[in-house]
């Protein structure tokens, strides 16, 4: 074996000074049975990996912001490969004071507050669910649900979160409002993606489908049978089927 150089001997327990060797002495030291070298290095690769992801500046906060880990828009909470994002949400801004210093209620304030943040998450590569939404305002998740529907029905958008952008539950409204859009209001992909925080690929996946519904469904195709043929979940298909029932045979009769 080569004899360790003095400077050796004189530098290398400077790497102590660093927060990965911190962390590998850490597993050393406290289960020197469990680890090998190598694995403790793996394992200090990814706790650092974590906490750089997690780490912002806060002081960069303005008042009435606060930080948030929220779910990754490109995963879901239920999934093994759940990933988190860091972002900064603005609870409270002066436009909020404002509004309700000229007598507006503090629920359709609260509107405001729900469209704001959703969007500042969704802006920063995450979504918020109504859960994360209740624990952050302290209310009930839906109640908060409700005001964000009455939000999206007065304003014509949809809101990005958890629910309508990964179908968590049966919280389908924005493939609902998709086909209403282009069977109704007559409307075209792009514009249709634009209204609905939607990309033109997913908007015309969504009409691919309905007019796999539509098809069989006017061919008197029972829903189960549908659901057989395209493999879509009954719910949605039912949504569909709404539609059809409500403006697609008007117009056919017409």
């Amino acid at each position: 074996m080569i004899p360790l150089s003095h400077d050796h001997h004189r530098y290398h327990s400077a790497h102590k000074r660093f927060l990965k060797p911190q962390i590998e002495n850490f597993f050393a030291t406290e289960f020197p049975n469990l680890f090998g070298p190598n694995i403790r290095n793996t394992v200090a690769d990814k706790l650092l990996e974590i906490f750089y992801a997690n780490h912002k500046n806060t002081n960069q906060l303005k008042p009435g912001q606060i930080l948030w880990n929220a779910v990754h828009k490109n995963t879901r909470a239920d999934s093994h490969k759940m990933r988190l994002v860091p972002v900064v949400l603005t609870i409270v801004n002066e436009d909020d004071i404002s509004r309700l210093e000229k007598g507006m209620k503090v629920p359709e304030a609260r509107e405001h507050v729900i469209a704001r943040i959703t969007q500042e998450a969704y802006a920063q590569g995450a979504l918020l669910s109504m859960r994360d939404i209740g624990l952050i305002l302290t209310l009930d998740p839906s109640h908060l649900s409700h005001q964000r529907k009455k939000y999206e029905q007065i304003h014509s958008k949809l809101l990005p979160h958890t629910g309508n952008m990964q179908d968590v539950g049966t919280c389908i409204t924005h493939k609902y409002q998709i086909i209403y859009k282009s069977v109704v209001e007559k409307k075209d992909p792009p514009v249709i993606a634009s209204e609905t925080n939607h990309s033109i690929r997913a908007v015309d996946n969504y009409l691919k489908d309905f007019n796999r519904v539509k098809i069989l469904y006017l061919d008197n195709k029972e829903p189960e049978y549908i659901k057989i043929v395209t493999n879509l979940p009954l719910h949605v298909i039912n949504q569909y089927i709404d539609i059809i029932n409500q403006y697609v045979k008007e117009q056919k009769v017409s």
